[in-house]
């Protein structure tokens, strides 16, 4: 090889070393000014295939929110609790409020309503109480549908406590709070609150959103449990949600003898999971195309008034009940 061919070729090795080079810096530089964004979502779901993890609409308006939120890894002996907490952009302490998920899990929306807490006023975080019980050691971004209900069903009642108690600890001593926390639980969530609350008595307030309370094996409302409560209990209930409301008569009866404060309100024309269902972000029915049979469209019309109807009602409750939570946290 001739000396003129052998430096052309080291001419061009060394525009490649640079070409890369800069590549790479501009990819660290991407990856710095990323991660000194306190609004970074590390650690969330964003890579979960679970449509019931995954909500758009809600990803969306999270993204446009100014306040600050961080993932946090809260320590409960040897265990991690990756949690989601949001500043309110206040000039004083705030109260702080402890938001158990859906049988879900970790979702947008779940992500998306703790930014509606802070936005109101609040210090809130939301622990992914899955964290860790997914099969590479991660939360509720590591299931399906199927596998994140089980996961759920599964979880030991004593760590979901200590899980909450360490969350309540950490979000109540962090510098910008006053030491005051409230926890609210939506679905199987709402029944968390309300477990919750007869095993920390300090707690101020316990918001239960189409949730249950505790009770003994063969079904009966668990006095016991109930008598340990030292904070008041807001319940918000669907009304076409027998399952759940069902239950509501023979706990209002078993607190009102224990002397502790429930204050149980039914929302009309609602469904299980209205606080969700009703969000204004979410969709709204669309009316079918007709098809030509007139069975099929007269059908098609049929469910879509009827699926209207609940929507509307939805969306009223889910209002309703979001002025009637933000007005008793004022007075907490």
């Amino acid at each position: 090889m001739n000396r003129s061919k052998r430096s052309r070729q080291k001419t061009a090795g060394r525009k490649m070393l640079v070409l890369i080079g800069a590549m790479l810096l501009f990819a660290a530089r991407g990856i710095s000014q990323q991660m000194s964004n306190h609004h970074v979502d590390a650690g969330s779901d964003s890579m979960s295939t679970n449509p019931e993890i995954i909500q758009d609409w809600a990803r969306e308006h999270l993204a446009k929110s100014p306040r600050h939120r961080e993932w946090v890894k809260v320590k409960n002996g040897n265990r991690e609790v990756n949690s989601f907490i949001v500043y309110p952009e206040v000039n004083k302490k705030a109260t702080a409020v402890v938001v158990i998920h859906e049988i879900f899990g970790m979702s947008d929306w779940v992500q998306e309503l703790t930014d509606e807490l802070a936005e109101a006023g609040y210090i809130a975080i939301a622990p992914d109480l899955l964290s860790g019980m997914g099969p590479k050691g991660g939360g509720s971004s590591e299931l399906d549908s199927n596998s994140v209900r089980q996961a759920i069903n599964n979880l030991p009642p004593d760590q979901i406590t200590a899980d909450l108690n360490a969350v309540a600890d950490y979000v109540s001593k962090l510098p910008a709070a006053n030491a005051k926390v409230a926890v609210a639980g939506f679905c199987w969530g709402g029944s968390q609150s309300f477990r919750f609350a007869t095993n920390r008595p300090t707690l101020k307030a316990a918001f239960v959103f189409y949730g249950t309370a505790p009770t003994t094996k063969d079904n009966a409302i668990d006095k016991p449990a109930l008598g340990r409560i030292g904070a008041p209990v807001y319940g918000f209930y669907a009304e076409n949600d027998m399952r759940v409301d069902a239950t509501v008569p023979p706990t209002t009866e078993a607190m009102k003898e224990l002397g502790k404060k429930y204050d149980p309100v039914t929302y009309g024309g609602a469904g299980h999971g209205f606080m969700r269902a009703g969000e204004p972000d979410a969709s709204e029915p669309k009316p079918s195309v007709a098809k030509g049979d007139e069975a099929v469209d007269k059908k098609a019309a049929d469910d879509y008034q009827k699926a209207l109807v609940a929507y509307k009602a939805n969306r009223k409750a889910r209002d309703d009940a979001w002025a009637r939570w933000k007005e008793i946290l004022k007075k907490l």
